[in-house]
C-alpha cells in the first residue's frame, strides 16, 4: 500500500475519531449549534484553499467548475432528503439501518456503473460491516431513547387511515433508498471525475466547501444566536486572553474535521470508491465505539457483537484469512 494511501487513512480514522470528542463537547453544551459548526467547518476549508490552493481565484481549475458544481449540487440533495424522509413516518432504526448500508449500495453501483467483479469474500464481508454498523448505532440510538422515555410522555397523535399511513410510509423509504444509492454514486463520479481530468483532491476539497457557502446566509440568524450562547460559555485564560472554552472546542473540531476531510478527498483520488466508502465506514464505527467508551456510554452485548461483525468483516475485506483457508492462488479480482 502506498505511503499516501496510509498516510490519508491515518488522518481520516485520526481526525474523525478526535473531532467526535470536540462535536459531543458542544452539542452537550448546545445542542442546536450543529449550523453554525457546519458553517464554520466549510469556511475554514474554503478559506485554506483559497489561499493556498487557488492563489486568490487566480488558478485555473483543473477540472471543470460545472463538474464541481454538479457534486454540491448531489450532495445537497442526499442531506435534504435523509433529514426529509423522516417526515414520513420512518422510524429512526430503520433510517440508521439504511444509512448503514453505503457498502451494499456502493458496491452495486460499482457492479451497475463500472461492470466491476468483487470475489464472493468481498460480498460477505461488505454485508457483514454494514450489518455490524447498523447494530452498533440502532443499540446506542435505543439506549439513549429509553433514557428519555421515562421523562417523556407519548403525544397522542389522531388516527391515519391504514393504507394512507403505508403510502407515506413508502414515500419516506423511497426518499432514503434513492439518497442511499445517490450518495454512492459520488464517489463513483469522483472516481471517474480524476480518471478523466487528473488527481486534484485538493482543488476538489476547496469548491466542494466553498460553492455552498452562500447558503448559509439563509440561516444567518440561526447561527447568530448560537454564537452568542457559546459566548456564554466559561471562560479559560490562553495567552493572557479569556476565550469561552466553547470557541477552544469549536477550533479543535475545526482542525480535526479539516485533517479528516482532507484524507477522505485524498483516498477518493488514490483508491477505488468502494475502498472509499470502506474506510469512511470504518471511522464512522471507531468513533462510535470511541465516544461510548470517552462518554462512558453503556456498552451492550450488541455493541460486542457488532464489533466483532465489524472487525471480522474488515479482516475479510482486506484478505487476512486468504493464506490460512485458501492457500491456492486465488484469481485477482477489484
Amino acid at each position: 500500500m502506498e505511503l499516501i494511501v496510509v498516510t490519508a487513512i491515518i488522518m481520516v480514522i485520526a481526525g474523525c475519531t478526535i473531532n467526535v470528542v470536540f462535536l459531543e463537547l458542544l452539542i452537550s453544551f448546545d445542542p442546536g449549534s450543529g449550523n453554525l459548526i457546519t458553517f464554520l467547518q466549510f469556511a475554514f476549508v474554503s478559506l485554506d484553499g483559497l489561499i493556498f490552493e487557488t492563489k486568490l481565484l487566480s488558478k485555473k481549475p483543473n477540472i471543470p467548475l460545472r463538474n464541481h458544481l454538479k457534486l454540491v449540487i448531489i450532495f445537497f440533495l442526499v442531506g435534504v432528503m435523509n433529514n426529509y424522509a423522516l417526515n414520513f413516518n420512518i422510524a429512526m432504526p430503520l433510517h440508521m439501518i439504511i444509512r448503514a448500508g453505503s457498502l451494499v449500495a456502493n458496491m452495486a453501483l460499482g457492479i451497475y456503473l463500472r461492470s466491476r467483479k468483487y470475489s464472493s469474500d468481498k460480498y460477505a464481508a461488505v454485508l457483514m460491516i454494514s450489518a455490524g454498523i447498523a447494530t452498533a448505532t440502532i443499540a446506542s440510538a435505543a439506549y439513549t431513547t429509553s433514557k428519555r422515555a421515562g421523562s417523556a410522555q407519548t403525544e397522542q397523535t389522531p388516527e391515519v387511515g391504514q393504507w394512507e399511513t403505508l403510502a407515506w410510509w413508502f414515500v419516506g423509504l423511497t426518499l432514503l433508498l434513492f439518497a442511499l444509492f445517490m450518495s454512492a454514486r459520488i464517489g463513483i463520479y469522483q472516481e471517474i471525475l480524476y480518471e478523466t481530468h487528473g488527481k486534484f483532491p485538493r482543488e476538489a476539497l476547496f469548491y466542494n466547501h466553498a460553492l455552498p457557502l452562500p447558503a448559509f446566509l439563509l440561516l444567518y440568524p440561526d447561527m447568530y444566536n448560537h454564537a452568542m450562547i457559546l459566548n456564554a460559555s466559561q471562560p479559560v485564560q490562553l495567552i493572557g486572553l479569556y476565550i469561552p472554552i466553547m470557541w477552544l472546542f469549536i477550533l479543535g473540531n475545526i482542525v480535526t474535521q479539516y485533517i479528516c476531510i482532507r484524507g477522505v478527498f485524498i483516498l477518493t483520488s488514490e483508491c477505488p470508491s468502494l475502498t472509499v466508502t470502506l474506510v469512511v465506514t470504518l471511522r464512522k464505527f471507531m468513533s462510535l465505539m470511541f465516544s461510548i467508551f470517552y462518554f462512558q456510554n453503556t456498552f451492550t452485548l450488541y455493541h460486542w457483537f457488532a464489533t466483532a461483525l465489524v472487525f471480522i468483516g474488515t479482516l475479510l475485506f482486506c484478505g487476512v484469512f486468504d493464506k490460512f483457508i485458501k492457500p491456492h492462488e486465488k484469481k485477482k479480482i477489484t
